[in-house]
Formats: C-alpha cells, sequence, structure tokens
C-alpha cells in the first residue's frame, strides 16, 4: 500500500492507538498520523500508508477546520471536559454580541496562545503531558499560532457551538480555555469534531469498523488515497521509463514547456501507470533535482 486512508476516529482513541490498529489492519509497520487529535475529539486523522510516510514534511503547515462546543461556567485542568474543575461552578447565561466582540478582538488573525498544561506539547524533550501527570511543573512558553475563522453556529443557555478554521499548532482547547477567562467565568471544550485537515475532509474518511470490514475482505485498497494523488498543489509531471531510471539514479529531470507550474518550486515525477516516482525541488527554470525517491513498487 502506497498513499492515505483517513480515518474517521472515534472518541476515547489516541491517534496512537488508531495508527496501532491501522497497522495490523493493513499489514504494515510502515503507517503514520498527520497531526494528533485528543482522545477525545473525533473526526478527521489522516494517516500516510507505506512509502508515503516519507512524503510528512509536505503537511506540516496544513490548515484545520473544527466544530466544537465551548462550555461556560467552569474551567478545567486539561482545559476540556476530561479534565478536573479548576474554578468554582458559575452561572453563566451566554451574551452572544459581548463574545463575538472579544473573538474579533483577541482570537482572530496571529495571536499569542499557551498550549495547555496537559499538551504533547515537550519541555525538555519530555510531553508536558508526562509531567503534569507527575505533578511536576509545566511551563510552557507562548507561541504564535494563527486563527483564520472562529464563528459562533450555535449559542444556547451555557453552551457555545463553534468552527474553527486555523493554521498547524493551534489549540482549540486553549481557545476555549481563554476565551472563558476574557469573560470571566472560567470555560472549557465540551466536545470537538475535526472536519478536515488541509486537503483531508470527512467525507472521504472511513470508520475503524469500516477498515476492519475492508481488511477482512481483502478490498482496504479500495479506500486508499493514491500517493500521486496526495499534495495536489504540486503540480505534477507524467515521466517515460528512460527518466525514471534516471530519476532513481538521483539526475534531475525536466519539466514539460507546456506544464504550467504556476508558483510552485515543487513537482512531481509520475509514471504513465500513475505510480509516484519522486518529489523534485526547482535547480533551474524547469530542471528538478529529486529529493524524495520512490523505489519500484
Amino acid at each position: 500500500m502506497f498513499g492515505a486512508l483517513v480515518i474517521d476516529k472515534p472518541s476515547g482513541w489516541t491517534s496512537h492507538d488508531v495508527v496501532a490498529r491501522m497497522r495490523r489492519l493493513a499489514a504494515t509497520r510502515r503507517i503514520g498520523h498527520l497531526g494528533t487529535l485528543d482522545p477525545m475529539a473525533t473526526g478527521v486523522l489522516p494517516l500516510l500508508v507505506g512509502p508515503a510516510t516519507r512524503l510528512a514534511r509536505y503537511f506540516a503547515s496544513e490548515e484545520k477546520i473544527y466544530e466544537g462546543v465551548i462550555r461556560f461556567g467552569f474551567s478545567t485542568s486539561t482545559y476540556d471536559a476530561e479534565g478536573e474543575a479548576t474554578s468554582e461552578p458559575a452561572p453563566y447565561a451566554i451574551d452572544r454580541d459581548t463574545i463575538e466582540d472579544l473573538i474579533v478582538q483577541r482570537f482572530l488573525g496571529e495571536i499569542q496562545q499557551i498550549p495547555p498544561a496537559v499538551s504533547a506539547k515537550k519541555i525538555g524533550g519530555t510531553p508536558a503531558y508526562k509531567l503534569a501527570r507527575q505533578n511536576k511543573p509545566v511551563e510552557l512558553q507562548p507561541v504564535t499560532v494563527t486563527v483564520h475563522e472562529f464563528r459562533i453556529l450555535n449559542a444556547e443557555a451555557d453552551r457555545l457551538t463553534v468552527r474553527v478554521r486555523c493554521g498547524p499548532g493551534t489549540y482549540v482547547r486553549s481557545l476555549a480555555h481563554d476565551l472563558g477567562a476574557a469573560v470571566g467565568v472560567g470555560a472549557h471544550l465540551e466536545s470537538l469534531r475535526r472536519h478536515a485537515s488541509g486537503a483531508f475532509t470527512l467525507d472521504r474518511a472511513i470508520t475503524l469498523e469500516d477498515a476492519a470490514q475492508l481488511s477482512a475482505e481483502g478490498r482496504l485498497q479500495e479506500k486508499l488515497i493514491p500517493a500521486a494523488a496526495l499534495l495536489p498543489e504540486i503540480p505534477s509531471e507524467i515521466v517515460d521509463e528512460a527518466a525514471i531510471r534516471n530519476i532513481r539514479e538521483g539526475r534531475d529531470f525536466n519539466a514539460s514547456p507546456f506544464l504550467n507550474t504556476g508558483n510552485s518550486t515543487r513537482l512531481k515525477a509520475v509514471s504513465r501507470s500513475g505510480e509516484l516516482i519522486a518529489i523534485g525541488e526547482q535547480k533551474l527554470h524547469r530542471i528538478y533535482h529529486p529529493v524524495i525517491v520512490f523505489p519500484a513498487g
């Protein structure tokens, strides 16, 4: 298998749990996920399979889209519903106009955000959540993240349903916690569902139950997104057998003068049968050097 699978992660599973399960179902150790989802969260978890794991570097800057429910009234140790309350419950009837003003003023664009203490962020090489569980001090520094959209979908009693479109490294849990602090009553993330991670969307996702059934029937390959179809923003050049041999020997390859490469400095070399051969970086005008080369299947 050489490509990507999109899993609809169930609540209660870690991203690593999903990877471990899919390694058994796909009968390969070469599977990795593209961006951790918290155990409580559900939704899009893209997995690279087989040699496609080498493409992970190109997905690091992809946007994510979430829908979630923020509950106001008290904060928690994890910034979500799985943590212990860290403030006294205080009744709060949502004032939608006030919250929308706060979002515009403080939570859109490039903002400074402190990740949750219970997170995978590392302190001296140790994940913060491990230190927190050992009751050791966790001092995470603010990081710059980008929130492109933070929109209220519904407001009812003490709960706010929101849609968030954000850049990599953004914690929706922290948005919920910080919004509660700004309001002055505390808040936490009650539920979260990821609808998209870059080009990977829920309509392409399968459940673990689906994956198990397809694996048992020998049909899991049907849900695989071929490697050549990944990274659609990188143009593709169809190469012949002579060019493939040269690429696999580390030699440069050319882009057709008729190919519109736009502003991309990268090019995918794809065989006539649709197999991804290499990713090239621009060296000269329409000349690319292969930086990732995939062996013959």
